[in-house]
């Protein structure tokens, strides 16, 4: 195989077909990734697979439902991804916030069945409240004790739906962001995605200490 240096690229030419033939296997594979070539000796030197361009240069993913990758859209809270918090049930995380809007408890378990833009434009039309209760305890909308609830929904959401979990997890350490034509004021998409990352975070750290008891030979925590 004849290697060519040019100014910024590199190129390589098949000569045989056995070349042509591992060549053809080869950049099937390779397609698409980042090589690191470490200055090697006067004698050569070596290119290494850092994997593909996206991961190697932690190029962010912005997570919006039924924009992008679909590999990405169970991670968005208007995904279908059935959780329990707190002795309700919620079909998307859209509809559990979403329901924070209202006030009767039989309105809120209506809510709570919906996903999609469904979830997302049902409280249209509904009076802006500065507080609301939930669970017993008064919260102002967009102060920190609102913006806990939003984490400590995610993190149930990606415990109980494999899908979801899956796909935060496949994201490996590239940046998340969320960003949408028009931004929230009580969650806004800078910390939407602070979310999602510290919840992978979690979940990462989690997995790992599974891992470690399971070779030690100890039972997995509950």
């Amino acid at each position: 195989m004849r290697v060519i240096l040019k100014a910024g690229t590199l190129a390589l030419s098949v000569e045989n077909d056995a070349e042509r033939e591992a060549f053809a296997a080869w950049r099937a594979s390779k397609k698409g990734h980042v090589f690191y070539f470490d200055g090697g000796t006067d004698k050569g030197g070596a290119l290494h697979d850092l994997g593909r361009q996206a991961d190697a240069c932690r190029e962010s993913i912005n997570i919006v439902f039924e924009q992008g990758e679909a590999r990405w859209w169970p991670i968005s809270n208007l995904a279908h991804t059935p959780f329990t918090m707190r002795g309700r049930s919620y079909a998307s995380i859209e509809g559990f916030w979403q329901g924070l809007k209202f006030e009767a408890e039989a309105d809120r378990d209506r809510v709570a069945a919906l996903w999609g833009k469904a979830a997302k434009k049902v409280a249209h039309g509904e009076p802006e409240r500065e507080r609301f209760v939930y669970d017993g305890a008064t919260c102002t909308v967009g102060a920190a004790q609102h913006r806990a609830l939003m984490l400590q929904a995610c993190r149930a959401k990606f415990a109980q739906d494999h899908d979801a979990r899956e796909a935060l997890l496949a994201t490996g350490d590239r940046p998340l962001t969320h960003r949408v034509r028009r931004d929230s004021t009580t969650i806004p998409g800078a910390l939407m995605a602070d979310i999602w990352m510290r919840v992978r975070s979690n979940l990462r750290s989690r997995q790992g200490r599974d891992d470690d008891a399971t070779i030690a030979g100890k039972p997995k925590a509950v």
